[in-house]
């Protein structure tokens, strides 16, 4: 039966990313600038994500699109490394720790998926999720939610979702969830907006 769970995305919510770091880096290993490699791998981030290349069809292809000079290990490593944990995210949700089921819901590739989990403990508390990689489907469609509902058995009423996209957070709305539209400037409305749901739910924080 459907309980009370909070659900976020990732990216600028549990922890922000620079793809600019791994763009410089790569750029000392290839010939091209670091702002012109994300045309380069335009026609294959999309792909990868959605989960129609596999993350080692993805390195091979990104190498020869970038001409990196370096190992596939060597590659996934700089992509990878273009995370930091947000730690007033990670303060405001440990009340809820064990009180509450915690998933996932973002538009992510299975190799920065594997990545977060295993490197930063702001996850810990997160038991499962939906990823566009597997899910072949990705935000702001309506096609991801309904397989996360599904999947997760989620009661979309009893369900706090936060993402830091506005299209993202109308899908959710418009489906019934309980939302907040985070952004880490603004995070004291983040606190208040999940106490509040906290306390609808029957819930101590």
């Amino acid at each position: 039966m459907p309980s009370p769970v909070l659900l976020s995305d990732i990216g600028n919510v549990l922890t922000f990313f620079d793809f600019s770091v791994a763009a410089l880096r790569v750029s000392e290993r290839c010939p091209f600038p670091p702002e012109a490699l994300s045309e380069r791998l335009e026609d294959i981030k999309g792909p990868f994500e959605n989960g129609d290349m596999d993350d080692d069809t993805f390195v091979r292809a990104a190498i020869q699109a970038l001409e990196f000079e370096g190992t596939a290990a060597e590659f996934e490593a700089i992509w990878c490394d273009i995370f930091t944990e947000n730690e007033a995210m990670k303060r405001s949700l440990a009340p809820l720790v064990g009180k509450v089921p915690m998933k996932l819901l973002s538009n992510t590739s299975g190799l920065h998926k594997d990545y977060l989990l295993r490197t930063f403990d702001i996850f810990r508390p997160f038991s499962g999720g939906v990823y566009s990689y597997s899910a072949k489907c990705s935000k702001p469609g309506e096609e991801i939610f309904r397989v996360t509902i599904q999947e997760l058995d989620l009661d979309p009423s009893q369900t706090f979702y936060i993402d830091d996209l506005e299209p993202n957070i109308a899908t959710a709305q418009k489906l019934g969830f309980d939302v907040h539209h985070y952004h880490h400037l603004a995070h004291d409305r983040l606190e208040a907006d999940l106490e509040a749901w906290a306390r609808k739910q029957g819930l101590t924080v």
